[in-house]
């Protein structure tokens, strides 16, 4: 079968000669909902952005490839010539939700449809009527539609989270990739955040590789975990599988940073569904 996301003896080495991503092998299928745990300085976030193509790889460590829907993102250290392009269709959903503050929320989210957009309007930041609509109904779908003219700055956290979750939905993004999106939120906005990430793997069939710093959350939503230490996977299945004695194995005294208080006393089950997403009004949509 076709994988959404292949990586193949993936390896990343600083100059101070540490390895961040050692030999790291794995897929996604497609429509797959895939967490990916560690500990502190486990190698998450730098896998990610070799996904992304926003990093390179070594060039003299084994194949090291990564392919996002079959399509080749670097190979070898080497980034494609074409990575623009590849990116229409991996969002990225960042730590500190990488919003421009002085812009409106309505702006951020619209820039989620610049990469299939003319350069020139790329500068302009030009939108059509349609392209607008589809923004709005993106913020209505992580219920911020209120905020939209409201400078991003102005948003909460948990708020800008999912305007940036609204941006990959405008981008129209088939693999979504999201570093630690709730590390920095407080427990009620992380709940919210990932279960719009949920709703929109569930719904729109979209796959989703999220790096999550608490295992609460990946057994939660996630049917599946990968969970790195020292740069490599130390396990990949069945999230349910990540019980405490588990996790002690192998991450020992680090795993105390991975446990939630309610680890393994809370009832997992994800929610059936969302609320759905409202019709808007022709004069909710800006000229």
């Amino acid at each position: 079968m076709t994988s959404a996301i292949q990586v193949t003896n993936l390896s990343k080495t600083f100059r101070a000669g540490s390895r961040a991503v050692d030999d790291v092998s794995f897929s996604v299928a497609p429509g797959e909902m895939v967490a990916l745990i560690g500990a502190s300085g486990s190698g998450k976030s730098t896998l990610l952005r070799h996904v992304a193509g926003l990093v390179e790889a070594d060039r003299d460590v084994g194949e090291g490839f990564v392919t996002v829907d079959n399509r080749r993102i670097q190979d070898r250290g080497k980034i494609d010539p074409d990575i623009r392009s590849l990116r229409r269709d991996i969002g990225f959903i960042f730590q500190q939700f990488n919003l421009i503050d002085r812009l409106s929320v309505l702006t951020n989210v619209l820039c989620g449809v610049l990469g299939r957009a003319p350069r020139w309007r790329t500068t302009f930041l030009w939108f059509t009527r349609e392209e607008k609509r589809l923004a709005m109904e993106c913020l209505a779908r992580v219920g911020i539609s209120g905020q939209a003219q409201q400078r991003a700055s102005t948003l909460s956290g948990g708020q800008q989270q999912r305007a940036a979750i609204a941006r990959a939905l405008a981008q129209k993004a088939r693999v979504v990739l999201a570093d630690e999106p709730i590390s920095s939120l407080d427990p009620a906005s992380s709940k919210n955040v990932m279960e719009h990430l949920a709703a929109i793997n569930r719904d729109d069939g979209v796959t989703v590789l999220v790096s999550l710093h608490q295992v609460d959350y990946a057994i939660r939503y996630c049917p599946r975990t990968i969970a790195l230490r020292d740069g490599k996977i130390v396990f990949d299945g069945s999230s349910k599988k990540l019980t405490r004695a588990v996790l002690t194995d192998l991450y020992g005294d680090s795993s105390i940073e991975l446990l939630g208080e309610q680890h393994e006393t809370q009832d997992f089950r994800p929610p059936e569904h969302l609320p759905e997403t409202p019709r808007l009004a022709p004069e909710a949509i800006p000229a």
